[in-house]
């Protein structure tokens, strides 16, 4: 049964780019990475966590359960470090779906695409597990969506780190210096940004603190 089932599917969700024109650029479509959007490559910005970040993935999550109730098999939820509290993190929330086949993604873009979600093709996403999509306003990231089979252990993973930092306050803090310090010196480069957190993550899902 589809989580959204018994919500009303056609809930009108604010678009980003309501006053202005809706951007529809396909990193898919651009074979040179030079010709990529900017919010493709933009730097790794980290700032102060921000109160707001939990109002507006509720917003999204609630906008997200409307547009794809008939695909979703479980819950929406607000994961990684703007799901944190106190987290200093990238302004951008994520958000996680659970879908009955990674092979509706080409159906969900088409659903979203109105409202400012880009598709990122899974050659270029090189994750798959996950079929992904960013939400753009004025050329920048401001969420991202991961698509997910709920059964993977991808998805065991996303909640068990958000929560195991949410309530250990020492191992958020170690978390947030590492951020940091990431950002400072691989800003230009999202996939090393990411890639030096791995050990961290690692650790924290095996129930090892200690960095």
């Amino acid at each position: 049964m589809a989580v959204g089932a018994a919500r009303s599917a056609s809930i009108r969700c604010r678009s980003a780019n309501d006053e202005g024109e809706r951007g529809t650029t396909s990193v898919g479509s651009l074979e040179r990475r030079e010709a990529w959007p900017i919010w493709a490559t933009e730097p790794v910005v980290i700032v102060d966590y921000d109160d707001r970040w939990a109002l507006q993935a509720a917003e999204e999550r609630q906008c997200l359960l409307g547009l794809l109730g008939l695909w979703l098999v479980e819950d929406v939820h607000h994961v990684g470090s703007t799901a944190i509290p106190g987290m200093p993190a990238k302004p951008i929330i994520d958000l996680m779906a659970g879908v009955g086949s990674l092979d509706d993604a080409p159906a969900l873009a088409r659903v979203l695409a109105p409202h400012d979600w880009h598709f990122v093709p899974p050659q270029l996403d090189a994750r798959p597990w996950r079929r992904f999509f960013v939400k753009v306003a004025s050329g920048h990231r401001i969420a991202h969506l991961h698509l997910l089979d709920p059964g993977t252990t991808q998805w065991a993973e996303q909640l068990r780190f958000r929560d195991r930092l949410s309530t250990q306050p020492a191992l958020a803090a170690k978390y947030a210096e590492l951020k940091r310090r990431l950002a400072a010196r691989v800003s230009h480069d999202r996939e090393a940004y990411t890639e030096g957190k791995s050990p961290f993550v690692r650790r924290v899902l095996g129930g090892r603190d200690e960095t």
